[in-house]
């Protein structure tokens, strides 16, 4: 009575074997690790709120003002048709005063490599021609430590009108505003900001346009939008060299709007953020670019066109000096350090 069942156990356990065999040599089993390495992958490379790196909506599209146009858009801008033939389109409607008048046309913008972030909540101001008693002169680009939690910087950018080229300053803001159309690089294209977002108090950073070591900058991920902004000659801009992605179709990349510079109008989200609120450069932005004024390496009539200090790495601190202004066109021809109503931000410690 006890040999039956003693045969069915081991034909039992004889099946079992085989089957595990040939599962194995089939390659079933291994497909389990490698789809817990692609998840990891994806975990490492996107913050907890977004999908797939590269894939779905644009993260950093809340960097716009609620009423801008999508980032799908693939074609070209038109030409500036906010003024008559003949005379300047009145920027004053979505930029600040101008702070500098120049009789000749800033060079281009050069050509140059980001330094890496200092660390998280830091945002990158890129380098720009400024005018002083020698002529032009190259102000580094830096990390800076924003004046309060959730600000963004809006560059400034030279505009070419009749004879006469005027300097518009750079803010900060809620959104990102008008900055003709120049192609800063790093994630400024000419029209909003890729470089990174803020998320719930936190700054989330994009390595496609930023130089990164994740040891010291946590909030990190991947999104590629070389098919949804413009360059600054009015194309496509599909180019992307990782984070130093100044180069556009190798040639010389205009500094200034209007004439035989960028042809750009501003955009329905651009018009919008000028109607926020938003504060002049700090006192410290505003001392970094005195510092370089009569450095000999910085002129463009001495180094032509290519500054011996295109950034700096060491990032440039909060010095509480700006706070929020009741709209944009309170900021206009102010110096950093001078505050001028509005409520003051929470400050980044």
């Amino acid at each position: 009575m006890n040999r039956i069942p003693r045969f069915a156990i081991a034909m039992s356990i004889a099946v079992a074997a085989f089957f595990c065999v040939a599962v194995c040599r089939q390659g079933l089993i291994p497909t389990i690790p490698t789809v817990s390495a692609a998840v990891a992958g994806t975990q490492d490379q996107a913050p907890p709120d977004q999908g797939p790196p590269d894939q779905g909506s644009d993260p950093a599209a809340v960097n716009l003002a609620p009423s801008g146009p999508s980032y799908t858009t693939e074609t070209a801008p038109p030409p500036d048709q906010s003024a008559a033939p003949g005379q300047p389109p009145d920027d004053s409607t979505y930029a600040g005063l101008p702070t500098e008048t120049a009789n000749e046309a800033p060079p281009p913008l050069p050509d140059y490599d980001q330094p890496p972030a200092p660390g998280d909540g830091y945002i990158w101001t890129p380098g720009y021609w400024a005018w002083g008693p020698n002529g032009y002169y190259w102000v580094p680009g830096a990390w800076v430590e924003p004046p309060y939690m959730g600000a963004l910087w809006t560059p400034g950018y030279w505009g070419f009108y009749g004879s006469r080229y005027l300097f518009y300053p750079g803010h900060w803001g809620m959104h990102i505003g008008f900055y003709g159309g120049i192609n800063y690089g790093f994630g400024y294209r000419g029209f909003g900001y890729e470089g990174g977002y803020w998320n719930s108090g936190h700054f989330f950073y994009n390595r496609v346009y930023n130089h990164l070591n994740t040891r010291v900058v946590h909030n990190v991920y991947s999104y590629n939008a070389g098919n949804r902004g413009f360059d600054n000659r009015g194309s496509s801009n599909r180019g992307n060299n990782n984070y130093n992605n100044n180069r556009s179709n190798n040639n010389s990349r205009p500094s200034f709007r209007g004439g035989a510079g960028v042809q750009y109008r501003p955009q329905p989200a651009e018009r919008e953020a000028a109607r926020e609120p938003s504060a002049p450069r700090m006192n410290t932005q505003a001392q970094h670019a005195q510092n370089y004024s009569a450095v000999r390496g910085q002129s463009a009539a001495q180094n032509h066109g290519r500054p011996a200090t295109p950034a700096i790495s060491r990032p440039l601190p909060s010095d509480r000096s700006s706070r929020p202004a009741p709209s944009n066109q309170s900021h206009g021809g102010q110096q950093g350090g001078q505050n001028r109503g509005g409520q003051q931000g929470q400050h980044r410690h």
